[in-house]
């Protein structure tokens, strides 16, 4: 949570908030995120997906993942699926991801993706950076773990 929202735990009430914004993106929006699964255990690793709730300057592709399932591919893996379905699915012609400035890891993945740093941006408070691709600058040859 170092890097979401007020950077810090949620309290309850923030929470359901969340919960609420995320199960009701789906119904409003018909795409969203999904939880993301480790197969061998069924542990609850975090949230990959689509994300546009009003106020948001674009379509973005986000992750979110627990601390102890970084470094595995896992956010990589789920962003891919996420590409996928933003391009190939909803024919959008160009994605987001709204990143702090100082979570590297994220950046790392976001450039991995093929996303470029565009610009800074002002949102819900926070100066983030915001990087991006477009439907044409993506190779599903060069992101796709499976291809």
């Amino acid at each position: 949570m170092r890097y979401l929202g007020d950077r810090g735990p949620l309290s309850r009430e923030d929470a359901w908030r969340q919960l609420a914004m995320l199960a009701g993106h789906w119904t409003l929006r018909g795409y969203g995120m999904w939880a993301v699964e480790e197969l061998s255990s069924g542990a609850f690793v975090g949230r990959v997906g689509l994300h546009y709730p009003e106020g948001w300057p674009e379509r973005e592709v986000a992750w979110a993942l627990a601390r102890e399932y970084w470094g595995r591919g896992y956010a990589y893996e789920a962003a891919v699926a996420a590409l996928r379905v933003a391009f190939e699915k909803l024919d959008w012609p160009r994605v987001v991801s709204l990143i702090a400035p100082l979570n590297l890891r994220s950046i790392r993945l976001a450039e991995r993706l093929g996303e470029r740093f565009e610009r800074t941006v002002r949102v819900r408070g926070h100066d983030v950076a915001l990087y991006a691709l477009d439907r044409q600058g993506w190779d599903v040859g060069s992101t796709c773990p499976q291809a």
